[in-house]
C-alpha cells in the first residue's frame, strides 16, 4: 500500500550543512525583513504586552527585548492586509486569493531533515516559557497562537492553531472545536488511545496562515505552507509528528483522555468564551531554539487574529461568488463581525437576482456568516459609511431582504439558538434595481 506521506514528503531525508539557504523559514528572518518595527525593553509586569498590541495594531510590528530568558518576542505579525498580501507574493486581494487556493488545491513538499537537535536546547518546564494574559478576567497566561500538528490513524496529518493553556510543568489544557483535529482526536478515542501531537509556537506566518485555513481532511496545512513558500523544511519527532524546521518552540506529546476547566479566555468576537471541560495535553519534551528564538503573541480579538482566522474564508466567498455573478469586485469579512460572522460583497450586477445568488453562494462558503450585504461595485465594502450610503438608497425590505430559518450559523454567536451555531440568516440586497432609471442612485462627485 502505498504511503500516504508520499503527496505530502519528498521521499528523502537531508542532513542540513547550508543555514543561510533555509533561513527563510525562520521567525527571526522574516523579522528582520520587517520596516515597521518598534523595538521594547522589560519589565513586562501586569498587562503590557497587551497594552502594546491594541496601541500598535494596525501602525507597527512590536518587538519585545528578554521576555524570559534568552527569548524575544513579537506581535502584529499579520495585522494588516498589505502584510498578508506581501507573504503570498500578491499585488492585491485576487492574486493573494488565487494563491492561497491554489496552495489548498495542489500542496508543496516537504523537506524532512535528518539532523537538527543540535540546533535546540532541551527545557523542563512548560512555566518556564514567557506566557502572558491578555485581558483581565482571563484564567491564566497561555499561548495563544499555538500550532498543533497531529497524526491520526489513518495516516492523515492536520495544522490548526488553538489556545493553549499550562496546567504543570508537563500539562496543558487545549481548546478543541469541531474540526479536523477534534476528529482526529476522537477516532484515536474510539482506539482507546491518545493522540501524537507537536505543539509549535514562534514560526513563518505563511505557516500561521496556513494553520489557520481549512483545506479538505487530509490535506496537510504544513504541505500547504510549502507551496505558499517554495519548499519548506520539517522536523520529524519520536512520536512521528512534524513540526516546521526552526520553529522557535516545539513541543512533542500526546493529547490525552484526561479532561480540565478551560477558560475563560477571550475569543474572537472580543467577549469572554464560557468554562468548558477540555482535553488535556500530556508534553514529553519541550524544544528551544538556540539561535535567535522569537515567540509570537497574538492578541485575542485583535486585527491579526480577525485576518488570519478570517482571509481564506474571504478566498472561498470570491471564489463561490464569482461562479454565480458576472463579476466580483471586493469582499470583506468587516470589522464589526470581527471578521468571521459579516460580510460584504461588492458586484458588477447583470440581472436582477445576481446580488441574492451571490449572497446564496457566499452563506454556502462560509456557513458561519450570519448576516451578507451585497453591494455595486460603486460602492467600497471597506468604508461602512459607502455600506450604509448603499442601504438608504438602494434597498427596500420587501424586495431586497431575505431570512434563511434554522440554519447552521456560528458558536461564536452568544445569540444562536444552541451551542451548534442554529440561527436565523439574513441576506441583505443592497444594489440597484434595474428597472429604475440609474439616474437616481448615481452618485454625485466633484471633478
Amino acid at each position: 500500500m502505498a504511503n500516504p506521506l508520499d503527496m505530502f514528503f519528498k521521499g528523502y531525508r537531508t542532513t542540513v550543512f547550508n543555514r543561510g539557504r533555509i533561513g527563510h523559514v525562520s521567525l527571526s528572518s522574516y523579522v528582520e525583513g520587517l520596516e515597521d518595527l518598534r523595538t521594547y525593553d522589560p519589565p513586562y509586569e501586569g498587562f503590557r504586552i497587551a497594552r502594546i498590541l491594541k496601541e500598535t495594531e494596525g501602525s507597527a510590528t512590536p518587538y519585545f527585548r528578554e521576555v524570559g530568558p534568552g527569548m524575544d518576542g513579537v506581535g502584529n505579525l499579520v495585522d494588516r492586509r498589505s502584510k498578508l498580501l506581501k507573504i503570498l507574493g500578491a499585488r492585491d486581494d485576487e492574486e493573494a486569493y488565487k494563491a492561497l487556493l491554489s496552495a489548498e488545491d495542489a500542496p508543496g513538499k516537504l523537506d524532512v531533515v535528518g539532523a537538527w537537535v543540535d540546533e535546540y536546547r532541551t527545557i523542563d518546564s512548560l512555566r518556564k516559557l514567557p506566557l502572558v494574559k491578555y485581558y483581565e478576567k482571563e484564567a491564566a497566561p497561555y499561548i495563544t497562537s499555538a500550532v498543533i500538528i497531529a497524526r491520526a490513524p489513518d495516516g492523515a496529518y492536520n495544522a490548526s492553531i488553538h489556545r493553549f493553556t499550562p496546567i504543570g510543568d508537563d500539562r496543558a489544557v487545549v481548546r478543541l472545536v469541531p474540526r479536523h483535529l477534534y476528529t482526529i482526536y476522537h477516532k484515536w478515542r474510539d482506539m482507546g488511545k491518545d493522540t501524537p501531537v507537536a505543539v509549535v509556537w514562534g514560526t513563518h506566518p505563511a505557516v500561521l496562515l496556513s494553520a489557520a485555513s481549512s483545506p479538505p481532511y487530509g490535506v496537510f496545512e504544513l504541505a500547504v505552507a510549502a507551496r505558499l513558500m517554495n519548499g519548506l523544511k520539517v522536523v520529524e519527532l519520536d512520536n512521528g509528528t512534524y513540526a516546521p524546521y526552526l520553529a522557535t518552540v516545539i513541543m512533542e506529546g500526546y493529547i490525552t483522555g484526561q479532561l480540565a476547566d478551560e477558560g475563560p479566555y477571550v475569543d474572537v468576537v472580543g467577549t469572554y468564551d464560557v468554562v468548558r471541560k477540555q482535553p488535556v495535553i500530556k508534553i514529553e519534551r519541550i524544544y528551544v531554539l538556540k539561535s535567535s528564538p522569537i515567540v509570537n503573541y497574538l492578541l485575542p480579538a485583535g486585527l491579526e487574529h480577525q485576518l488570519l482566522m478570517g482571509f481564506e474564508r474571504e478566498a472561498k466567498i470570491w471564489r463561490a461568488v464569482s461562479s454565480v455573478v458576472p463579476k466580483v469586485v471586493k469582499v470583506r469579512l468587516t470589522r464589526g463581525g470581527f471578521g468571521w460572522m459579516h460580510a460584504v460583497i461588492s458586484i458588477k450586477k447583470n440581472v436582477e437576482g445576481d446580488a441574492k445568488n451571490a449572497a446564496l453562494a457566499a452563506f454556502a462558503a462560509h456557513p458561519s456568516l450570519k448576516h451578507v450585504v451585497v453591494v455595486d461595485e460603486d460602492i467600497d465594502p471597506d468604508d461602512p459609511r459607502d455600506v450604509e450610503w448603499a442601504l438608504a438608497t438602494r434597498f427596500r425590505a420587501d424586495r431586497g431582504l431575505f431570512v434563511i430559518p434554522y440554519a447552521r450559523g456560528s458558536t461564536l454567536d452568544p445569540m444562536a439558538l444552541n451551542e451548534e451555531g442554529l440561527t436565523y440568516k439574513v441576506g441583505v440586497d443592497a444594489t440597484r434595481p434595474l428597472d429604475k432609471d440609474p439616474r437616481m442612485f448615481e452618485k454625485a462627485r466633484i471633478p
